[in-house]
């Protein structure tokens, strides 16, 4: 058996249960780095399947960005409400939203259909709706929209890109995270692991903000010029930015778990004791001689103080 390097009496250190209550704070924040990237995995699923089924109760609210075309010809334009008229005739929608995989379109508060998911996806409002207007037909968009498009082009690739990787590394992670209890030389390659499904999942989540947000900032200012309201969802905002903290928590957790709280093999060696509450001052097991060893001399001092 091992001996206390501080000089203390010998203790079991293969008693299970000691080595349990001995790394029961790594084990607790173990355990937490696992749900934590659990948890980013969900969001980063609802983030990735949202905007997919026009049918589902829930999917549909779940969109990066919703154009509203319904008034699409300012009402500063004469017959503006006929022009518009117009234009829904000639097959546009009121509305369209744009998901990871697709978008979806419809009129009033209803979907009326989405397109089909394709990989790489990246919404192209000028597309869509010259495919949906009558033969010849055209229109003609503002330069500082097409500019935005352009960057919408190359963020949204590298955005479905980035989700993917983070949602495929956040699965191993989650797994593999409650490892580090059992010894330190699993936090390395765990805190890479973690630090890769952070930085992707975060990545995606920057890029996705920055480029609705710009989209939407471009849309906004061409307003005298073409009417199209464009709207953040909130939904699928607020899940990127869960699954990311959630993610970065995960990691940072396994970056602690370097250099900080005793792991099973570590209380094994008797390299640390870990939690002092696993050896009971009082009590027959692995941590009673050592604890009694250190009880005497203060027990010694306190007589020879009071007979003094």
């Amino acid at each position: 058996m091992p001996t206390d390097t501080t000089g203390m009496a010998p203790y079991a250190m293969s008693d299970a249960k000691t080595i349990t209550q001995a790394t029961r704070t790594r084990r607790i924040f173990a355990f937490l780095s696992s749900f934590l990237f659990l948890l980013a995995l969900i969001f980063l699923i609802l983030v990735e399947i949202g905007n997919l089924n026009a049918r589902h109760p829930v999917l549909p609210s779940i969109y990066f960005i919703k154009l509203d075309l319904s008034n699409i010809i300012p009402r500063s334009v004469p017959n503006s409400r006929l022009i518009n008229s117009i234009a829904r005739t000639l097959g546009v929608h009121d509305f369209y939203q744009v998901g990871l995989w697709n978008f979806c379109e419809g009129y009033g508060d209803d979907i009326t259909a989405c397109s089909k998911p394709t990989k790489l996806y990246w919404f192209n409002p000028v597309e869509i709706l010259l495919n949906e207007l009558l033969a010849g037909a055209t229109i003609a968009l503002p330069s500082n929209i097409t500019d935005a498009l352009t960057l919408v082009r190359i963020a949204s690739r590298w955005m479905f890109v980035l989700f993917l990787t983070g949602t495929c590394l956040t699965v191993p992670s989650a797994i593999l995270a409650p490892l580090a209890i059992y010894t330190r030389w699993a936090s390395l390659p765990l805190t890479i692991l973690t630090f890769l499904a952070a930085l992707t999942t975060t990545a995606a989540t920057i890029i996705a903000s920055a480029m609705f947000l710009i989209f939407r900032k471009a849309i906004r200012s061409a307003a005298d010029t073409i009417n199209i309201e464009a709207e953040i969802g909130t939904k699928m905002f607020v899940f990127m930015w869960i699954a990311s903290g959630a993610a970065i928590l995960g990691w940072l957790i396994q970056l602690g778990g370097c250099c900080c709280c005793a792991s099973a093999r570590d209380v094994r060696t008797g390299r640390r004791r870990g939690r002092r509450k696993a050896y009971p001052p009082f009590g027959t097991g692995s941590g009673a001689g050592a604890t009694g060893a250190e009880e005497k001399p203060r027990a010694r001092r306190r007589w020879l103080s009071g007979s003094g």
